[in-house]
């Protein structure tokens, strides 16, 4: 009996209490005969089914009721479900993009095991040489295969308009490492990489292109002139290395390539062996990088292995946008339970006459801590439903917070994983501002209740109602600080000047295919007759063409060498290398401080030259005249004939290496077309779009072939610099503003009901004779203190967030003072015009009316 009894434990504790000793007799007597085992299974047959009955019957009842009562308080219900939908949304949301970018595994087979190689220099880190990654390759053990990859878009002609193709070289080990099968036909095999030109599509350009057809496998396409054949068609999921990639091609090394180790242009890629750790791994790659720089000293120097797991492929600024996001989204929950909690405890002490009532109608405490919970939990449940559509609305905006690196679908989604999390944050919810305001109700149902009707609030409600207060003035002046913070950074990023005029500029793409544009003379004729023409155009200043634009092209680095001295691998020596046509300077509006622009004449038959930035002159001649000294870059010696402004080509974040322009046809035919200019600047009088169309028929005329792609204005490649950020800005400001309008709101509930507690105190208080402003003051004096106390333990907690927000504050300090001032004066100021209200009510409270009450 004693296990009945412990299973009577399941039923709701009313219905025990009532029915405990009748059951357990009459089981008594029906089982009697039984043996241990046969009673105990009989009692859970008995019990079990009947007491989930006994709750289901129960919670309709308590479900029903809280329905009931919601509606007959239509305004409590809307605010409240309306608070706990903002909490709920934001989390959701923030989760959704913290679990794609930083948790969710990447989508290709088992991800933990795939790992990205690099090669480690005194400046960071740079992609691999051939000749180093053959062997890492050769001389590690620790990987089932290593592949690499390298960027290489091709121009794809004879489908109907020429078209630009984001192609991706890759070893033929790197899609069967992926562990992600094609779906139609397969990938390239290591025998025909070498002999035949076999190619696999993206999803995205086989729907685009070919408009799905699966008939396509075996079919011939050409790339940059180049025939090859169609072998196999990608799932709509794989975008290795990252979105954008349309197409893969097999990535074949040439003796020539292995003859430079400091050529390094290759991003590797490898999967650990089973049994083989990260750390074993990394162990051997960087015994072997020790081994070849021993044997490579002057190549190699400083040259070690850089190993990261490839879910780690992301910048600690990004990881930081989104963890700022998600503490963001936490603070607005803290506040809509914060806020929830006191809306509940309000509700419960004007409904205490009714508890009361329940009570003495034999209502037990439990029975009232239940039905106040079931209500709480059904607006949860509400605002969580309606935060999860706000959630879906706000989640494709956080896709510019997505880094463009990460190898998966360009935006977050609500999948089952996020609304499982979203139904704990429900729960969360519920729990976290029913709880304490039901027990907090049920206790106060008595019989001082029936006597003293709405008036028995008590002391203890007012404290913790005014703790959850000062819960929400934290949160408040913590949002504040961070969103002032960063919009103080942005201002920073926005304010640094880029080096050129990005207005009225137009910007576009016409990479010249090979071999088709290999001679230098062939590239020269498409750009003089296609700048010729542009130039021409009504309403353009000027145009020309650069190897890749600032901040499209971040890279290009070579080391130079000064006075016959070996080049210096150390990074003092490093800079950003482009070639240029003339007018290209005029065109971006950089300024020509020293010297000339590089003129059509520099041929390959004359001195080479070169003009360099400011920053590399004073780097290498400091104090001297640049124009006429010398030095060795690229495989040939270059004279300085010009000076202009120092360009920040890796964004407005990051500092650049001092750069050199060189004219485009002094270079030997077939040498560095890696480098060959391919982006149009052009500068005009008119709105850059109204020329878009006259300047692909030029284009177009000169060679039927060539396509025209990336067209865009300078000012939205400026504006791409900081969207991420403006984007988390506009967030993070949104939830700051909803923070200080919930938190005034709570102030203002706060001392709206202390007024009503205080009614007759107020009254007596007016008739011995207070005035008006003293009423006000005692008033306001008590929001102000609430106030004073949360802005203090706010402006600690912010201090603390921000010192952890430290990669995002460029130029900022995390206790710059201005922030903290304004945002803790804003505070302040919602929180004195939520006391307004009150402190009038309190001020015309009529004494007779007051003495008279109950």
């Amino acid at each position: 009996m004693r296990f009945y009894h412990w299973l009577l434990r399941l039923y709701p504790s009313s219905f025990r209490h009532e029915y405990e000793s009748e059951l357990a007799a009459v089981f008594g007597d029906r089982t009697r005969d039984y043996s241990a085992p046969r009673r105990a299974v009989s009692a859970m047959v008995d019990i079990i089914p009947n007491a989930i009955a006994a709750h289901r019957e129960l919670l309709v009842q308590d479900l029903r009721f809280s329905i009931r009562s919601l509606l007959r308080s239509p305004g409590f219900a809307m605010t409240a479900i309306l608070v706990a939908a903002l909490g709920v949304g934001a989390n959701t949301a923030a989760f959704s993009l913290a679990d794609f970018v930083l948790v969710r595994p990447l989508p290709f087979h088992q991800p933990d095991r795939l790992v990205k190689l690099w090669q480690s220099v005194p400046t960071g880190r740079n992609e691999l040489s051939p000749s180093n990654f053959r062997d890492w390759k050769t001389q590690s053990r620790s990987f089932a295969a290593l592949g690499a990859t390298t960027w290489r878009p091709a121009n794809l002609v004879g489908m109907g308009d020429p078209r630009r193709v984001e192609m991706v070289l890759a070893t033929p080990e790197v899609l069967p490492l992926m562990g992600v099968p094609a779906l139609l036909g397969r990938h390239f095999t290591a025998a025909e990489a070498r002999t035949e030109s076999p190619i696999v599509l993206s999803y995205a350009l086989w729907q685009s292109q070919f408009g799905g057809d699966r008939g396509v496998i075996g079919r011939g396409v050409t790339l940059d002139g180049v025939p090859h054949t169609i072998v196999g068609v990608m799932p709509a999921s794989f975008h290795y290395p990252r979105r954008g990639v349309e197409a893969w091609a097999p990535l074949v090394f040439s003796g020539e390539d292995m003859e430079d180790r400091t050529n390094t242009y290759i991003e590797g890629i490898g999967r650990l062996r089973k049994g083989v750790t990260f750390d074993q791994a990394k162990e051997e790659l960087s015994v072997i990088a020790k081994r070849l720089e021993q044997q490579f000293p002057v190549d190699n120097a400083g040259t070690g292995a850089f190993v990261m797991r490839l879910r780690d492929e992301v910048s600690e600024r990004s990881k930081m946008l989104v963890i700022a996001l998600c503490g963001a989204a936490l603070c607005i929950l803290l506040l809509s339970c914060a806020n929830l909690a006191n809306l509940f405890l309000a509700r419960g002490a004007h409904r205490a006459r009714e508890l009361a009532v329940r009570s003495a109608l034999g209502a037990g405490r439990d029975r009232l801590v239940r039905q106040l919970i079931t209500e709480s939990f059904v607006v949860a449940f509400l605002g969580g439903a309606a935060g999860v559509g706000l959630a879906a609305l706000t989640v494709p905006l956080l896709s510019r917070l997505v880094p463009a690196g990460l190898p998966t679908s360009e935006s977050p989604s609500l999948d089952l994983r996020v609304l499982g999390v979203a139904a704990l944050f429900m729960v969360i919810t519920g729990l976290a501002f029913g709880v304490l305001p039901a027990m907090r109700a049920s206790g106060g149902a008595d019989l001082e209740a029936l006597r003293s009707g709405v008036r028995s609030g008590g002391g203890r409600t007012q404290r913790l109602r005014a703790t959850l207060v000062i819960v929400e003035i934290v949160a408040s002046v913590v949002l504040l600080v961070s969103a002032g913070l960063l919009i103080r950074a942005i201002w920073n990023i926005q304010s640094t000047a880029p080096g050129f005029k990005p207005e009225h500029v137009l910007t576009l793409k016409t990479a010249l295919p090979m071999p088709k544009y290999k001679t230098v003379d062939r590239r020269a004729q498409f750009f003089t007759h296609v700048l010729d023409e542009v130039r021409a155009l009504p309403g353009v200043k000027a145009a020309g063409y650069v190897t890749g634009l600032p901040m499209q092209m971040r890279g290009g680095i070579w080391a130079v060498s000064l006075g016959g001295e070996e080049p210096k691998r150390d990074g003092t020596a490093s800079v950003g290398l482009r070639f240029v046509t003339p007018q290209y300077f005029a065109a971006m509006g950089i300024p020509l401080l020293r010297g000339r622009d590089v003129a059509d004449t520099d041929t390959a038959k004359q001195q080479f030259v070169t003009v360099v930035s400011d920053s590399f002159a004073k780097r290498h001649w400091p104090g001297q005249d640049p124009l006429g000294k010398r030095f060795k870059v690229a495989f040939a010696d270059r004279v300085v004939v010009g000076v202009v402004g120092d360009v920040r080509v890796r964004g407005l974040e990051m500092t650049s290496e001092p750069q050199i322009y060189m004219p485009h046809g002094q270079v030997e035919d077939g040498s560095l077309t890696f480098y060959v200019p391919r982006d149009m600047a052009v500068r005009t009088t008119v709105d850059p779009e109204t020329l878009i169309e006259p300047i692909r028929n030029v284009v177009q005329r000169v060679d039927r072939e060539q396509p025209v792609s990336n067209v865009r204005t300078m000012m939205a490649i400026l504006e791409d610099e900081t969207a991420s950020r403006v984007t988390q800005l506009r967030l993070l400001g949104t939830l700051a503003f909803i923070a200080l309008l919930i938190a005034a709101i709570g102030i203002h509930g706060l001392l709206t009901y202390s007024v009503s507690m205080r009614f007759q105190e107020l009254g007596v208080r007016r008739a011995l004779g207070a005035q008006v402003g003293g009423i006000i003051g005692l008033v306001m004096s008590e929001g102000i203190r609430l106030a004073a106390t949360g802005v203090a333990i706010g402006a600690f907690a912010a201090y603390i967030a921000a010192r952890g927000m430290g990669s995002l504050l460029v130029g900022i300090q995390p206790t710059d003072p201005l922030t903290f001032t304004t945002a803790c004066a804003l505070c302040f100021a919602a929180v004195v015009v939520g006391c307004l209200r009150p402190a009038v009510q309190a001020a015309n409270v009529d004494p007779m009316t007051a003495l008279r009450a109950e």
